[in-house]
């Protein structure tokens, strides 16, 4: 085959064989496929499309590109994935709340660019902790403490890793095809038995309309099960933080609050909503609500903080992390507290706005080397709804400098809008896609 010959295919919106994807993708694996050439690749795809078998075919030569793990375990290996947020930090609970309830949670996870933040700084804010095993160990921490979260080696979907760096710097970024077979490349490799995906709409989402989100998620459920993977798909509110902390330690702190039984909220209910899914579908429960009372019981219970104990000691942390969290997490210097200017009611919340104010206090990346500081962000933000009258807090800052702190006051009084009467309520969870 030829490099030339399927970029003119897809550019004259021919379909392509899954042969012909499955040597183009093991060329972006090997470079024997140029630059130049995954670059007029990815815009051919991102302007005619793949369709819904070429986009399945894609996804699989991506994942085939690369080492698929295979797992002997006594119980289905399931997983989940969000594409991205602000105060989302489901993954810390869901995963150890999943062991608990006898499955499997093997949880390849990422770092946080621009706004959102990455499942692996906030494993990494724990100290001692590394995200970073080979793959015998990976599969003794599943097995033992029933769950890893974990970063993907240079063996996993390595044409991926490849095509997403070219995509970045091609204007190629938004193809649904090409953003698909990315996220499920990864995912698929894991061996799973089944996965649920997360597929943020609002204003701390990258997807911000309903119809983008749900193009998206139909797009991703439709690929995964067509590979073999059954999947389905929440569409889930991002309009405020999903925690009411932003900031690698200060999300682990409010895990643990939930994991210890000292917290409710979206966080929590966002957690059960997404593991019902699992466990119903993996054929563990009759029904969801029986899914729902599982796992609630799994967190009141302990059974989860006791996993996530395991998991984070048998990947460098402290033994005694669950008991006393903040004893061993970072603290920033400089902590400040922002207050409302009027009464009233909590109108509306600029997530993005947020996520880059915590970006900004050195809690995020504006590029991919960027070092993070885990100790800074917000916490006690307000939630939508919020009766506050003036004075009041509406976050608290946690900077390493005083000029940073100022910085971020302003930011966060721009982005929280207080209005004299409270606004619509919007359901957490907008849609099952199956």
């Amino acid at each position: 085959m030829d490099a030339r010959e399927i970029i003119g295919a897809l550019r004259r919106g021919e379909d392509l064989r899954a042969e012909a994807l499955t040597w183009f993708a093991q060329g972006l694996a090997d470079h024997t496929v140029s630059d130049a050439q995954a670059g007029a690749f990815a815009m051919a795809v991102c302007l005619q499309g793949l369709g819904c078998d070429g986009r399945a075919a894609l996804t699989l030569a991506m994942r085939d590109s690369g080492e698929t793990l295979k797992w002997q375990l006594d119980g289905p290996v399931l997983d989940k994935h969000s594409t991205g947020g602000v105060g989302d930090c489901v993954s810390l609970v869901l995963a150890p709340a999943l062991a608990a309830c006898g499955v499997y949670v093997p949880m390849i996870s990422g770092r946080g660019l621009g706004h959102t933040g990455g499942t692996l700084d906030k494993m990494e804010s724990i100290p001692g902790l590394s995200t970073t095993v080979d793959g015998a160990r990976f599969h003794q921490i599943v097995a033992s403490a029933g769950c890893a979260i974990v970063s993907a080696s240079a063996d996993i979907a390595p044409a991926d890793k490849r095509l997403y760096a070219i995509r970045d710097v091609t204007a190629t970024v938004e193809s649904l095809d090409l953003i698909t077979a990315s996220i499920l490349s990864k995912k698929l490799a894991a061996g799973l038995d089944g996965l649920v995906l997360d597929v943020k709409v609002g204003s701390g989402a990258f997807m911000k309309s309903e119809a983008e989100a749900r193009a998206l998620a139909g797009a991703l459920v439709e690929t995964a099960n067509l590979a073999g993977c059954p999947t389905r798909a929440l569409i889930t509110d991002m309009n405020a933080p999903l925690a009411p902390a932003l900031g690698n330690a200060l999300e682990v702190i409010e895990v643990m609050k939930v994991l210890r039984g000292a917290a409710r909220g979206p966080l929590y209910e966002l957690t059960l909503a997404l593991g019902a899914q699992l466990l119903f579908s993996a054929g563990q429960v009759a029904s969801e609500d029986a899914a729902r009372e599982k796992l609630s019981n799994a967190i009141t219970s302990g059974a989860a903080a006791e996993r996530f104990g395991k998991m984070i000691a048998a990947m460098g942390g402290p033994l005694g992390f669950i008991d006393t969290p903040e004893r061993y997490l970072p603290e920033a210097p400089v902590i400040r507290e922002v207050t409302a200017q009027s009464a009233g009611y909590i109108s509306a919340i600029d997530g993005e706005a947020l996520g880059l104010v915590v970006v900004a206090l050195g809690g995020g990346r504006q590029v991919e080397s960027d070092l993070v500081d885990p100790a800074v962000g917000l916490s006690e933000v307000v939630r939508i709804g919020m009766r506050i009258a003036k004075g009041q807090p509406l976050a608290r800052i946690h900077a390493a400098r005083e000029g940073q702190a100022d910085r971020a006051a302003a930011a966060i009084h721009e982005s929280i809008m207080i209005a004299p009467e409270a606004p619509k309520t919007t359901p957490l969870v907008h849609a099952v896609i199956s």
